[in-house]
């Protein structure tokens, strides 16, 4: 009995150190594999790539209110999931990726480096397009020239009459400076034309902001005319026919004498279908060969060739809207302007001098608001001029020493 007690004593101190052994070996097993595992960097720990089916079915899984997401909402969130691991990864951020391969064109226009050549649109046009059918059927026919008219409503049996002598190869533009659009809707060519609107302001503020070079580049022509022209002698078709034939990138159709000229390059001749050349007041040309003598028309009823008009628009200055001077200067834009420069005198126009926007302006120390508007004219143009010489004289100041 004695010997029995003293085994089993003896057999639980055994199993007691044995247990204790385990317990100590175990302790000592996880102490060891915490400080070797914080000595591997995360970075190298093994990542895996889940195929997209199964990234998209993830979040759905995920986020239950999502299982109604459409396709593109999916790719989207694909895409966003890969660009951050792209990111993350160092890659450059200039790249975008499709697929496998970085696009960076350094050729497509500033700011699209990143899309495939194919997908760029470097250009935008005024044609309306439909709402419904195929895109490619939109336009069975593209207009090719552009007139741009700068309209009130009190003037809309003028304009009525002037646009009637447009063809149906001129897409009609309306900038509105009293905001009446919808009125115009009584003619029916105004349905089919493009309104713009904004209260109080000239042509040269909406030619500014709405007919940049690459809007306007499918026309051939651009038009930029006032709303007081009478068009009794006027064609379109046949204007752009002697335009092209005398080789002129910038025009307009000569003035009728008895409708109050300023000056004498405008007025119409006889006999002659186009001048380039005239002999001006005394002083007023510094040289017989340029402006107001020669390579000169006025802002009043102006017609540039597309490749002109991507010059002219770089010249006009935002807060300087309403052009004075800026007939003086545009023959930059079509050097020699003595030879690309004239004015067209078997098409010619009457200016009627109804004072309309001039009449939108407001009365200030009671003097009436036309005056103001007249005083803002003047102070633009001697602020024009100032710009354009001291812009030169920087610029070969600037070259003289290279």
């Amino acid at each position: 009995m004695m010997f029995l007690t003293a085994v089993a004593k003896r057999s639980g101190g055994l199993r007691m150190n044995e247990t204790m052994r385990v317990i100590m070996t175990a302790v000592c097993g996880i102490v060891i594999g915490f400080f070797v595992g914080a000595s591997f960097p995360r970075d190298s720990l093994p990542k895996f790539t889940f195929p997209s089916a199964l990234m998209a079915n993830s979040i759905n899984l995920q986020f239950p209110e999502d299982n109604n997401a459409s396709l593109a909402e999916q790719v989207v969130m694909n895409s966003g999931h890969a660009s951050e691991q792209k990111s993350k990864s160092g890659d450059s951020p200039t790249a975008s990726t499709a697929g496998n391969n970085s696009i960076y064109v350094p050729t497509n226009p500033r700011g699209a480096e990143t899309l495939a050549p194919g997908i760029v649109v470097a250009e935008t046009d005024l044609y309306l397009r439909r709402l419904w059918g195929k895109p490619s059927e939109d336009l069975p026919f593209k207009q090719k020239y552009l007139v741009v008219f700068t309209v009130g409503f009190a003037q809309k049996d003028i304009v009525n009459t002037a646009i009637s002598k447009f063809s149906g190869n001129f897409t009609i533009l309306l900038f509105h400076y009293d905001g009446r659009t919808s009125e115009w809707d009584e003619f029916e060519w105004s349905k089919k034309a493009v309104h713009i609107s904004a209260m109080r302001q000239t042509k040269w503020w909406y030619a500014k902001r709405f007919l940049h070079p690459d809007v306007i580049a499918p026309f051939e022509y651009i038009f930029i005319w006032d709303e007081d022209l009478g068009v009794e002698h006027f064609n379109a078709e046949e204007y752009i026919k002697l335009v092209r034939k005398h080789g002129l990138e910038i025009s307009q159709p000569a003035l009728e004498p008895r409708s109050g000229l300023t000056w004498q390059m405008t007025r119409k001749r006889d006999n002659v279908e186009v001048h380039k050349e005239t002999t001006e007041q005394p002083g007023w040309c510094r040289d017989p060969h340029l402006p107001p003598c020669a390579g000169f028309v006025e802002i009043m009823a102006p017609v540039f060739s597309r490749k002109a008009w991507r010059c002219v628009w770089y010249m006009i200055q935002n807060d300087l809207v309403h052009g004075w001077g800026l007939d003086l200067a545009i023959g930059r834009c079509a050097q020699p302007a003595n030879e690309n420069v004239g004015v067209v005198d078997a098409q010619w126009i009457v200016h009627n001098g109804v004072p309309s926007l001039g009449n939108q302006g407001e009365s200030q120390q009671g003097k009436p608001g036309w005056e103001g508007v007249r005083t803002r004219c003047r102070d633009e143009w001697a602020e024009f001029q100032n710009r354009m010489e001291k812009a030169e004289k920087d610029y070969l100041q600037e070259n003289s020493h290279s």
